[in-house]
This record gives structure tokens, sequence and C-alpha cells, in this order.
């Protein structure tokens, strides 16, 4: 059966589909022995020979594997990395599918990074990723007081708490770590406005995405989701399309109206310029 390259290739764990669009795009794919650079081009799996990045990829399908690591700081959240930094890769060792993360947490944050060889779910997740919440556990210099988190959370649009501090029980907690939780891309306007507010971040730890938790992985460490945690997230991912399609729908609704209102309140003026 003929499909997108980009399908194939995130099929066969080799890159997210929107990463192996860019291989496309950058001549890093080959369909028996051609190099591919339009993103519309179909192949065979099972019938032609297809390269990725210097990778055959495989008719076979595989196990599908959903993993959540725990990223340290300092690792680039990639399978390789052009500067000889510490990748996700350092940490999968003894797993023999290859997989791909989805989406990307910054160099220096830590935390939870999803990772799988499901192309297909990818490609979902990373479509509506401005549905997914985030929850991020951010240490700023100095301590907000919980008028300021109210305050600031309005400001940035996301919703701030306290939580318990790792060194409070020692009486050395000079800057306080606070629970952030976001919809979309809030991180860069968050660290704009604490920077404004001179209580700048120090340090950013990702704990929730969607569904998943990071809770109880030992820093550096990953282990496999349950195939009910899979069907959880596969459910929460669709029903952030869902709620996009019903605000899309809605808009539509309202600028049908509008424009009907518009022509009615114009014939309404017409008549009476007639009339007079």
């Amino acid at each position: 059966m003929r499909e997108r390259l980009q399908k194939i290739i995130a099929r066969a764990g080799i890159a997210s589909r929107r990463h192996a669009e860019l291989l496309i795009l950058s001549g890093q794919v080959k369909v028996n022995g051609r190099v591919v650079r339009e993103l519309g081009t179909k192949a065979d799996a099972a019938k032609d020979r297809i390269e990725a990045a210097g990778r055959v990829v495989e008719a076979k399908e595989g196990r599908r594997v959903y993993i959540l690591l725990n990223k340290p700081p300092e690792v680039v959240s990639a399978m390789a990395d052009p500067e000889g930094r510490k990748t996700l890769r350092n940490f999968l060792r003894g797993l023999p599918e290859r997989v791909f993360p989805v989406g990307n947490l910054e160099y220096a944050a830590s935390g939870l990074v999803f990772m799988t060889n499901d192309g297909d779910l990818a490609a979902e997740m990373l479509k509506n990723w401005a549905q997914l919440e985030q929850v991020y556990h951010v240490k700023v210099k100095g301590m907000l007081t919980l008028p300021d988190l109210e305050r600031l959370g309005k400001e940035i649009g996301v919703r701030m708490q306290t939580v318990r501090q790792p060194d409070a029980s020692r009486g050395r907690a000079a800057n306080f770590w606070y629970e952030v939780r976001m919809r979309d891309s809030k991180k860069e306007e968050m660290r704009r406005v604490l920077v404004k507010e001179k209580h700048p971040v120090e340090k950013l730890k990702r704990i929730g995405l969607g569904t998943l938790t990071v809770e109880e992985i030992p820093r550096g460490r990953y282990r496999l989701l349950a195939e009910k945690e899979v069907d959880a997230l596969r459910k929460g991912t669709l029903a952030g399309t869902s709620e996009k399609e019903d605000k899309r729908r809605e808009e539509g609704r309202n600028r049908n109206l509008a424009r009907k209102t518009q022509r009615r309140m114009k014939r309404k003026a017409d008549s009476s310029l007639r009339s007079e």
C-alpha cells in the first residue's frame, strides 16, 4: 500500500512525523536510491527500499513502545547531537526498539519526556500540543506570596500554586518552588514576567504532560507505559482534537451570524433611504 513517506518513517520509529518531514526537505530520504525532497511523495514500504537519515526503513512492523523518561538537566531532548552533548539515547540502554521524543524539553530543564515509535499517536499529540496540559515545578529567586501567584497567573495565563519545599524542613529555603499548569507554550512569557517582577526562574522541571506524570521515576531512568495508560493518553489527545473542532465550529457560527446581522442592517438602511 502506498503511503506518504513521513508516515512510513514515523511508523518505523526512526523519527517523528514532523522530524521526518524535515529529513525529506533536507534531502536525507531516498526511495530506491533516489533522493526525495517533496513532502507529498508516496511509497510502498513493502516493495520500495526507503532510507531515512542513513537508516533503512524496515517494512515489518514491530511492537509499539511507549516510554516515560525522567530527563536530567543539561541533556538534549533528541537521539543525537552534532555538538556531542548528552542525549536521550544515553539513558535508553537495553531498549532494542528505536524510539523518538514527542515534543521538546529544553536543554537546561529536567523532567518528563514522552518517547515512542508510534508515529500516528506522536503526530496526533503534536497536532494538539496546545491542548495538552503541562505541569511544571518552577524554582524562582526569592519567594512569591499567594496574592502574587494569583496576580501573576492571570497576567501570564497559567495556574500557579505553592508546593512543599524540599529544603523547608532544614530551614534553608531562600528560593522557592511553585507548581505551574499551562495548556500551551507559556514558558517564555512566564520567564519574562518573573524577570520583570525580580523573581527570575532558576530551575524548571516538567512533572506532567496530559494524563502522564513523571512521579516515582528516578532521574535518568525510564519506564514503559501500561496499555491502559496509553489508552488514557490517546483519549485525552483525541478529546483535545474534539475541543479544537468545537471551537472552530463555534467561531464559524459566530462569523456567519455577524455577516447575516450586517446584511440585515444594510437592507434595513437601504429600505429607509428608498422610503425617503
